[in-house]
């Protein structure tokens, strides 16, 4: 008599399972739940942890032949990399080798079904998951003889799947991840998946016919603004891609704490916008701010303190006297643009921006109805540069939650380079993944993002003397470059 073990009879579950229709398998589920059998029937579903080899005694290199599944022409890389590199740094590899920007999440498995074992990550355990950690575990723990693979998913609503797959084990480790050689660009990011690629590349290919667009565009203009600069299926080069496994595998720009924990914040959710702008930021040229670049700078908050002298009495309000209101007006620029008479201060936005930022940083305060300087004000208002210190020491200014990670996102945008005309969208961009939404709404608009910091920035660029200040201000971003360096 021949008897059938139990893993015969967990195979033979399984077969019967996978026979029947997603409704029969859910009623199946419902039943053996109902009586009282789920523990047994949760863990006759639970993915298993993958299995971990030890660590060698010698670390070595392999190289390995990576392949975008599905592409034709096939798209691959043929990179050189050190066994004792984590999967979590395997990942930043493989998203600069590839060309993917990393704004999606990802997964390794070690078999190439998609449900095989798979290793955690970051999130997946911020999201409740429990597994082996991805920065936990080697490539040389799992890839060690050739013709050994690891599969790699990217982007789990396009569905990108590459598989890993060790040509040779070198004795010696390359120095750093490195590529080869490889074939084709990369698809695009939310290109729609395979299929939506195998289409625009035909669509490039083809030599961009208007009359031949693909979906999801309508109109040639709009894909080629979708479309990465130069973009070509056919275009690759080696060099370029270990250029950028380099830049990616560099240590993170030093920034102050609260800075880096919105760093690491978004990253832990797959998208590096914040990381790549710190990086860009630090390889900004910054010039040398000095006495007469300071003077230039911080004009209008002088003008301000000269103003007010030793104080001036308020209104019964609380608002600045219209005759001083409209001196300032006048003394800064604003009359120029500024459509009104300029001699209130609650109907003259420009100059009420400038008293509240001066108080945002300190300078000035309110003391039984008088506006005056503070000390710090009357120390620095004739000495430009270390006025000019002071108002970094104060940034980001602000002190609802809001303001800090508004202001320090402002301060890595403005170190950044970017121009001004396109502070605030880039601001609402990485405030929104941080989580911030304009109240009813699912986004958060660019007029939503104002903060005493942006304030401030605008401030030095010219706001009083042009309304919002356009283009780059090498001095602007050098002070940005100053607040955001600890």
């Amino acid at each position: 008599m021949i008897v059938a073990t139990s893993d015969d009879a967990q195979r033979r579950a399984e077969q019967l399972i996978a026979a029947l229709t997603p409704q029969q398998q859910q009623a199946v589920v419902d039943a053996i739940r109902a009586d009282g059998a789920r523990g047994w029937l949760d863990e006759l579903l639970r993915t298993p942890d993958p299995v971990v080899g030890a660590i060698p005694d010698r670390v070595r290199g392999v190289r390995v032949r990576v392949d975008l599944l599905g592409a034709k022409p096939p798209v691959w890389r043929r990179l050189e990399l050190p066994g004792d590199l984590t999967l979590d740094r395997l990942h930043r590899v493989l998203q600069a080798a590839m060309g993917w920007l990393d704004g999606h999440l990802h997964r390794f498995r070690t078999g190439s079904d998609p449900r095989s074992p798979y290793f955690v990550t970051a999130f997946d355990v911020e999201d409740g998951d429990e597994g082996v950690l991805e920065d936990t575990v080697r490539l040389d723990q799992l890839l060690t003889g050739s013709g050994d693979r690891l599969w790699y998913d990217y982007d789990f609503g396009d569905g990108w799947s590459h598989v890993v797959q060790v040509e040779a084990v070198l004795d010696e480790p390359p120095p750093a991840a490195r590529c080869i050689t490889g074939r084709n660009a990369c698809p695009p990011e939310d290109c729609g998946g395979i299929w939506g690629y195998t289409d625009l590349a035909a669509w490039v290919r083809g030599g961009c016919d208007p009359a031949a667009v693909p979906p999801p565009f309508d109109t040639a203009a709009e894909a080629h603004h979708w479309l990465p600069l130069d973009w070509h299926p056919d275009r690759f080069d080696p060099a370029e891609a270990t250029a950028a496994i380099a830049a990616a595998m560099a240590s993170p720009v030093p920034v102050p704490a609260e800075l880096a924990a919105l760093r690491t914040r978004l990253e832990l959710h797959g998208d590096p916008t914040l990381t790549q702008l710190l990086e860009r930021a630090s390889t900004h040229p910054v010039v040398e701010v000095g006495e007469s670049e300071a003077a230039q700078l911080l004009e209008p908050y002088r003008l301000l303190l000269e103003v007010l002298g030793d104080g001036v009495q308020l209104t019964a309000a609380g608002y600045l006297p219209p005759t001083l209101v409209e001196h300032l007006a006048d003394r800064t620029g604003v009359t120029r643009w500024w459509i009104g008479a300029a001699n209130r201060e609650d109907m003259t936005v420009p100059v009420a921006r400038l008293r509240a930022s001066a108080r945002a940083l300190g300078l000035i305060g309110v003391r039984k109805g008088r506006l005056t300087p503070t000390a710090v004000a009357r120390r620095c208002r004739d000495r430009p540069l270390l006025l000019w210190r002071h108002i970094i020491s104060r940034l980001p200014a602000g002190r609802t939650d809001f303001d800090r990670q508004a202001g320090w996102v402002t301060a890595a945008v403005v170190a950044g380079g970017v121009p001004a005309e396109h502070w605030h969208t880039e601001i609402a961009a990485l405030l929104q993944a941080l989580g911030w939404r304009t109240q009813g709404r699912a986004s958060l608009s660019p007029a939503a993002v104002a903060n005493p910091t942006l304030d401030v920035f605008g401030i030095l660029a010219g706001s009083t003397r042009q309304g919002r200040p356009t283009g780059l201000h090498s001095a602007v971003s050098a002070t940005a470059h100053a607040t955001i360096t600890p």
